[in-house]
């Protein structure tokens, strides 16, 4: 059986613990900065874990994460 390919976009965005879950940065923090408040800004850096609904489907694209 070949080798599964690895999703381009998903393995630049997504990384799995050691426990299996997925980690993901939060989105809306690359323009339009202005209007948006230093706190809100500053809970837009750190990272959080992607929903267990959606973690199925993220790692069939990256399998050998």
């Amino acid at each position: 059986m070949t080798k599964m390919k690895t999703h381009s976009g998903a393995k630049k965005r997504f990384n799995l613990t050691k426990n299996g879950k997925v980690k993901r940065a939060h989105a809306n923090k690359s323009h339009i900065l202005n209007k948006k408040s230093r706190e809100r800004k500053r809970r837009l850096r750190s990272t959080t874990y992607a929903d267990k609904s959606n973690e199925a489907a993220i790692k069939v694209l990256i399998p050998y994460k």
